[in-house]
């Protein structure tokens, strides 16, 4: 394909994960060990300089898999073991803390993270991870604490929006009008929707409603998306790519080039972050918004 996007790696990736041995082991299906070296060499293969790298602490507070013994100790383990080894590589990763947010450690731990110096860049949550439902009053009460945290603590925010897979939990329009009002809790910090605002893949008609009202509110100057950005992080090679592909392609336009931030999402499930990449390559836009979306970097990769 002709044009320099088609030719280099992003300058950055906005979605990544770690897989240390205590996560692997309780994966519920085979999966490769990745430490922070590992990512770098899988960096370095792509031409990427930088990456984000989203703790997997969360896992640990997942109600639909079975319980963990000593749960905040398990979490407050895996947000260290992230933090050390984005030390190992501290010019080029930059760590974020995760917790399950509707746990009763939930503040405790970001205000634990928000004091170490690897750890303080972000906050990544999971809402498919951890059950939540911004529908339900309680748990959005609860995620307004959680986003202020974050915004007195000038920590990012990656959030995994669409919401329980295995348990066919709704997701729509309507979540996507509740994480508009969410927003006010954190206005002052980058906020980062994953994956296009669904799990990975194009497929469902819920993750095109969500994303409808983000176009509609940015396209009408809502002041709430000032600082919201979109990576599209498993977008594809996932589901029935690329047939999705010339939807994903217009949506992105309509979102504006200039919040469309690339991620590749862990590689522990087989997918390098050079093969994600020249995957989205494929998705039908100008070489000159490919080399836009390369090039974004959000502001606390910078």
């Amino acid at each position: 394909m002709p044009g320099a996007a088609r030719g280099q790696g992003p300058s950055a990736d906005h979605h990544q994960h770690l897989f240390g041995p205590a996560i692997v082991a309780r994966a519920p299906t085979p999966m490769s060990t990745i430490d922070g070296d590992g990512l770098i060499g899988l960096l370095d293969t792509a031409g990427i300089r930088k990456a984000a790298v989203l703790s997997l602490a969360y896992m640990y507070g997942n109600p639909n898999r079975p319980p963990v013994e000593h749960e905040y100790a398990a979490v407050k383990a895996e947000n260290d073991w992230t933090s050390a080894q984005v030390a190992r590589h501290a010019g080029r990763l930059v760590g974020f803390c995760s917790i399950n947010p509707l746990k009763d450690y939930a503040l405790e731990e970001i205000a634990r993270c928000g004091k170490d110096p690897r750890l303080k860049a972000g906050l990544k949550l999971h809402f498919g991870n951890s059950d939540v439902n911004l529908t339900d009053p309680q748990h959005a009460a609860r995620l307004r604490e959680v986003f202020a945290l974050a915004n007195r603590q000038k920590m990012a925010i990656v959030v995994h929006a669409r919401t329980t897979i295995s348990k066919q939990r709704p997701y729509g329009a309507a979540h996507a009008r509740a994480f508009l009002t969410l927003l006010e809790a954190a206005p002052d910090v980058p906020v980062q929707i994953a994956h296009l605002a669904g799990a990975g893949g194009y497929d469902e008609a819920g993750v095109d409603e969500a994303v409808g009202v983000f176009v509609d509110a940015i396209a009408a100057k809502d002041p709430r998306l000032a600082r919201v950005w979109f990576d599209v992080s498993g977008i594809a090679l996932i589901g029935k790519w690329p047939e999705p592909a010339a939807r994903v392609a217009e949506r992105i336009r309509q979102l504006g080039l200039q919040r469309i931030v690339w991620g590749a999402d862990g590689a522990a499930g087989g997918t390098t972050p050079d093969q994600a990449w020249k995957a989205f390559t494929k998705t039908p836009l100008t070489p000159a918004e490919l080399e836009t979306i390369r090039t974004n970097v959000a502001p606390y990769l910078r």
